[in-house]
């Protein structure tokens, strides 16, 4: 795994984010006993479970809306900077977790099953905990199911394109987790190179993709642009009732972007899970299929030229999602926890990243997408079966 060193300790941040979690509960809940449990490791925002008077929760701290990773590397400053910002951060009007919060309940005006909002006070978000099986852990049981599963997550979000809806999130959106805006902020001209140059043996290869995929990005859209869940990640769909029951969704990143923006993520991470705990050979080829009958699903209604137009942009920003997470994961500091998969991933970053080079050179090629799209789902059960 290729790593660097952190401007910030994570200790010093776990710790001021453990002391907002006890005073934003005490101030809730006057009199609980609350009792911090373990720490989920993310490199986005600090998550750790509690209990307030044994009643189980997640607690969220998010500092300035940034991702850990960025703060520990020192990007807003050092140490005293951050607290400093931070305490007018989470005081202002507008704050990601006080959009996060909105969001949750946003879902549930349109319909969808989303977890129930504990408490937000002080910069830290407070939720019900949401027990069953995650979306990605029913692809990994049952293959065969991917393309229903998938499928269903997009169409339970139908309700967000509702007029009353749709304007509610313009007044909450979350543009900090979007994949376009993501990509600008690590591969800008300025800091691009010195970012990638942390990532080892990879930053070569993620150099020459990145620089691929700039010329690829589909252009801005200039009429009309769906709502967006916006981090659909196959680790924020639980189905507390099983595969046959409404999934509820976790940690949106609601706001506009373009229709194919949330399966390219699902996609994206759903590939990258394979690539990680490697499945045998007839489980990775089924849940290609199912990837495969996922897009198939949501172009049925579209003329060929029009669906191969679609897929170009679903795979352009498939690779940029993955491009921005794998990153993410080599330029880690040391000190800060990982998630499981993360460094299955790291140990497994040339094979993710001969998955980009290859895909990415098809589209610059200016092949045709729909060959470009079979070859990379064949490339996909390759990769997950070294």
């Amino acid at each position: 795994m290729t790593t660097g060193s952190s401007t910030i300790a994570a200790a010093e941040v776990f710790d001021y984010a453990d002391e907002k979690i006890r005073q934003a509960a005490a101030e809730l809940w006057p009199g609980g006993t609350v009792r911090l449990g373990q720490h989920t490791p993310s490199v986005t925002a600090y998550v750790r479970c509690l209990t307030v008077d044994n009643r189980p929760l997640y607690a969220k701290v998010s500092l300035l809306g940034l991702s850990l990773v960025s703060v520990l590397r020192g990007t807003a400053g050092g140490w005293a900077q951050v607290r400093t910002a931070q305490a007018a951060y989470h005081g202002s009007r507008g704050a990601l977790l006080e959009r996060e919060a909105r969001g949750l309940a946003i879902l549930q005006e349109a319909g969808a099953r989303a977890c129930q909002v504990a408490g937000h006070l002080g910069g830290v978000l407070f939720t019900e905990p949401v027990t069953g099986p995650t979306l990605a852990d029913l692809v990994a049981k049952d293959p065969h199911h991917t393309g229903e599963l998938m499928t269903r997550a997009v169409t339970e979000l139908a309700g967000l394109q509702q007029p009353s809806v749709a304007r509610a999130i313009d007044e909450a959106a979350i543009t900090e987790r979007g994949i376009g805006s993501t990509f600008d902020r690590k591969f800008n001209g300025i800091s691009g190179p010195t970012y990638l140059s942390k990532a080892g043996q990879a930053g070569k290869v993620l150099g020459t993709v990145v620089l691929r995929l700039r010329r690829l990005r589909p252009a801005g859209a200039t009429g009309h642009r769906p709502v967006i869940y916006g981090d659909l990640k196959p680790e924020h769909l639980v189905f507390p009732d099983g595969a046959g029951g409404r999934p509820i969704f976790l940690d949106p990143g609601l706001g506009r972007g373009q229709p194919q923006a949330d399966p390219a993520k699902l996609i994206s991470r759903t590939v990258l899970n394979l690539i990680a705990f490697s499945p045998d050979l007839a489980a990775a080829d089924a849940t290609t299929t199912g990837i495969e009958e996922f897009a198939d699903a949501l172009t049925a209604d579209l003329a060929p030229d029009e669906r191969a137009e679609w897929l170009r942009h679903l795979m352009v920003l498939w690779l940029m999602d993955t491009t921005n997470i794998l990153s993410t994961y080599l330029t880690c500091p040391t000190d800060l926890p990982l998630p499981e998969h993360a460094g299955m991933l790291t140990a497994r970053a040339g094979t993710v990243c001969g998955l980009l080079e290859t895909t990415s050179a098809g589209l610059v090629a200016g092949t045709d997408p729909q060959a470009v799209w079979q070859l990379a789902l064949a490339d996909v059960v390759k990769a997950a079966n070294p």
